[in-house]
Formats: structure tokens, C-alpha cells, sequence
């Protein structure tokens, strides 16, 4: 790279543009909406800063560039994306180049999983890097994460796990793992993609450029997934609840190499618990950076991150879960099966997908609660399934929520679509739930 353009300036895209710098390269930074702070980098970088919004940005833009790398937000559609695919401009993503430099690094690379899936990436980043750590590695969460692989691999770090998002693989060129999974497919995205086929290829280019040395961990019993693993070069193993070499077998892990543990003695098992953790443990184990004999008391010390199916409280018989993390219907009906009856708040902003498939369970179904701009679509997924009501916000949801609930039952936010609407982010909407049934039940019972 000689000169590089950085479009879009978020987090993903100012930890670029600071790891470009870093390596002497010429740089030019754009956004559609400029910031102090856009301006202060682009100092403290020494670099070109293009406002979009103003004529002839693009032109500007891509004035003399070799290689464009777009923040993972900006979608394909974006004009300086499009320009630059026209002209012949490579379009590259974070996990790409990172890899690319680490690949340079003296001594060598450094061990790389990765991880992708529609739902359940970060909980299987989280539990992989886990068993490293119980192993004894530094290991790095990178990717669709709080750091970015470029920003972490310069840092002192003995393996590192990729969260790769559609966003980022869409766009790599050689980026490859030592051992990968990708968890599920269902529609998604359909708001930054083209269709969901566009979506599917971004998702197959895990195993693009995989050797025979790599191993491609796929879900069994999922055709497409499983066909994209073995028409790759890479070398195929298989999980799953009952079926797979990793597997659920009498209420135990087991995998090729004998006993990972008793489902007793998890962190917690729900059905999604139990795959997610097979996966991670095929991955560090096929790589052989972990014996099989060590995953077992790694998942009994493991600790969930916040927003995905955690436990807010029990009150008055109910049970009380945040899954704001769910933000597509394939996530919600994850959190749906997890309980035999349930009053479901959900809605949001949706992302071009068919909610349906959230009421597909309509057996579990105590009541919903449609909240958000969408809430219209959610009613209309479950009318006829189960009573559904309205609610203007956050606090009016939980109180309609703990009406409708009876003993037994889990009241869950795992909303199937985004936060953008009444949020900033889908941890800003968990918390504000839970601050809401805290202060519900507060007054109900003083």
C-alpha cells in the first residue's frame, strides 16, 4: 500500500487510520459527517481530511489512492465505495490488513482463530480466548469488538480471536485463520447488504483462503455451512447438540480426543450455551493450542458477557432476562427456545427482516410486548399467536410485561431488531431495561 484512503472515522476506522500512520504510509481520512474530533486526528496524523458531504469529496478522495479501507459500518452502497471498485482502487477491511502485517511480523505470525456465525460470535470469541487463558496464552478479542486487529497487533500478545462480522470479511483479500468456525446462518444485515446471498458470500469468505493446514469447524446438519467447509482447502470438523465430532452425548461434552465435561458442571447450559461451547473448544483444541483435558474446568469458570439471556432478577415467581444483544429474529427465537413460557419484549428498529420467524414457537408464548419504531411489525408477527400489547417506552413495557406474567414464567427482552431508535446502542437499551425492572419491582414491593 502506497497511499491509503480511511472512510468513515468510528472507532474500527480511527484505530486504522492511527495503525497506517504508524507504518510510514500516506493517508487520506473521510467521513459524511465531520467532528472536532475528525479534525484533531487528521493532525495528529498529518493527514488529508475530506468532507463528503461537499462537492467533488469522492474525486478528492480517491485521488491517487491505491487501497480504500472503509469503516465496518459503511455499507457497500456508499459511493466512494462504489467509485473506488470502478476505478480499479482495492477495497480492503481491518481483519485484512492486519493480517497481512502480521503475517510480516519478526518471529512469525502468531496463532489466529476466528469466528463467525449470524448470532453468537462474541460469546464464542469469549469462550475460545477463555480456554487460551486457562492454557496459559495472552490471548486478544478482536475484531467486531471493543479493539480492532490492527490496533492489537502490535501489541505483546501470544494468539489472538477474530470476531469477524459480514462487514468485515466481505472485503478481505487474504485474510485467513489457523482454525475458524462459522456458528449459524439466517437472514440478516438485509439493511447493509445487497440480498442475503450477498450476506452468505461474505460470511463463505472465512474459508476462502484457507490451507490444508487450517481447520474449518462447521455446524452439523446446516447444508449450506457444511458444504461451504468441505469445498475448502481446509481440513473439516464438525459440532453440534447431537451430531458432529464435538457433540452433546449423555448429558456430556465429548469430542474426538474423549470427555470435555459434564453439562452439570458449565457456567450454564442452555441449548446455545452447549454449541457455542463445543465450537470454541473444537477450535482451540483441532489447533492444538489447548488439550481436550483442560476445556472442562475452563467452561465451569467462564462468565458470560452482559445482554445475552442474562438474568436481571427473580420476582414474585418470574424470571427476568436482558438479551438486547438479540437484534435479529434468528437471535430472539434463540432466547424464545431457551424457555417453556415466556412474555417476550421485543421490537426495535428492524433491519429489512421477516420478524415471523420470531412466532414460530407459538406453544412458549405467554404474551408480547411490541416496543419501537417496528412495533407494528412485531404485532403483526405474533397476532393470533398470543396476546400482544403496545408500549410507548421502556418503563410502560416492563409494566406490561409483569401483567401479563404468571408463575413460572421468564419475562425476556430479546428485542429481533436493532436499538437505533429509542438507543445509542443495544447495551444502553439492556441497561435501561434492567434499571426498569429493578425500580418496577422496587415500588411493587415496599
Amino acid at each position: 500500500m502506497q497511499k491509503v484512503a480511511v472512510l468513515g472515522l468510528a472507532l474500527a476506522g480511527t484505530a486504522v487510520a492511527r495503525a497506517v500512520s504508524s507504518r510510514g504510509i500516506a493517508l487520506t481520512l473521510a467521513d459524511d459527517r465531520m467532528t472536532d474530533d475528525h479534525r484533531l486526528l487528521a493532525a495528529e496524523l498529518d493527514a488529508v481530511l475530506i468532507d463528503l458531504t461537499t462537492d467533488g469529496a469522492v474525486d478528492r478522495l480517491l485521488e491517487g489512492v491505491d487501497t480504500l479501507l472503509p469503516a465496518p459500518g459503511v455499507p457497500p452502497s456508499h459511493p466512494a465505495i462504489v467509485a473506488a471498485l470502478q476505478r480499479g482502487i482495492a477495497v480492503r477491511t481491518e481483519i485484512d490488513i492486519a493480517y497481512e502485517w502480521e503475517q510480516s511480523r519478526p518471529g512469525g505470525p502468531r496463532p489466529i482463530l476466528g469466528v463467525t456465525g449470524t448470532d453468537g460470535k462474541t460469546t464464542t470469541t469469549m469462550i475460545a480466548a477463555h480456554l487460551l487463558r486457562e492454557n496459559g496464552y495472552a490471548v486478544a478479542e478482536v475484531g467486531n469488538t471493543d479493539t480492532p486487529f490492527v490496533a492489537a497487533i502490535d501489541d505483546a500478545y501470544d494468539a489472538f480471536v477474530v470476531e469477524c462480522s459480514s462487514f468485515r470479511l466481505k472485503y478481505t483479500t487474504m485474510f485467513r485463520c489457523d482454525a475458524s468456525v462459522w456458528l449459524n446462518f439466517a437472514p440478516d444485515h438485509l439493511d447493509w447488504h445487497s440480498d442475503v446471498q450477498d450476506y452468505a458470500s461474505a460470511k463463505e469468505r472465512m474459508w476462502r483462503f484457507v490451507s490444508a493446514a487450517d481447520i474449518a469447524v462447521f455446524p452439523a446438519g446446516v447444508a449450506r455451512i457444511a458444504e461451504a467447509a468441505v469445498t475448502s482447502d481446509a481440513r473439516t470438523v464438525s459440532f453440534g447438540l447431537h451430531e458432529g465430532d464435538y457433540r452433546l452425548e449423555n448429558d456430556a461434552l465429548i469430542s474426538p480426543h474423549g470427555l470435555l465435561c459434564d453439562v452439570s458442571t458449565m457456567w450454564r447450559s442452555m441449548p446455545h450455551d452447549i454449541t457455542n461451547s463445543l465450537a470454541a473448544a473444537a477450535l482451540v483444541v483441532e489447533s492444538g493450542l489447548a488439550p481436550a483435558s483442560s476445556v472442562g474446568k475452563a467452561l465451569s469458570t467462564f462468565e458470560a458477557a452482559h445482554h445475552r439471556i442474562e438474568l436481571v432478577g427473580e420476582y414474585e415467581g418470574t424470571s427476568w432476562y436482558d438479551d438486547s444483544k438479540a437484534t435479529s429474529p434468528h437471535a430472539a427465537l434463540t432466547a424464545i427456545r431457551a424457555f417453556e413460557s415466556l412474555v417476550l419484549i421485543a421490537g426495535g428498529r428492524n433491519k429489512g427482516l421477516d420478524l415471523s420467524q420470531m412466532a414460530t414457537e407459538p406453544q412458549r408464548m405467554r404474551a408480547v410486548v411490541a416496543i419501537g419504531d417496528d412495533a407494528p411489525l412485531i404485532a403483526r408477527a405474533f397476532d393470533g399467536i398470543c396476546p400482544v400489547e403496545r408500549a410507548t417506552d421502556m418503563k410502560s413495557a416492563v409494566v406490561a410485561a409483569a401483567s401479563f406474567a404468571l408463575s413460572g414464567d421468564a419475562v425476556v427482552l430479546s428485542p429481533g431488531c436493532t436499538s437505533y431508535d429509542w438507543y445509542r446502542s443495544y447495551n444502553e437499551r439492556g441497561d435501561h431495561f434492567k434499571e426498569c425492572v429493578h425500580q418496577f419491582f422496587a415500588k411493587e414491593l415496599n
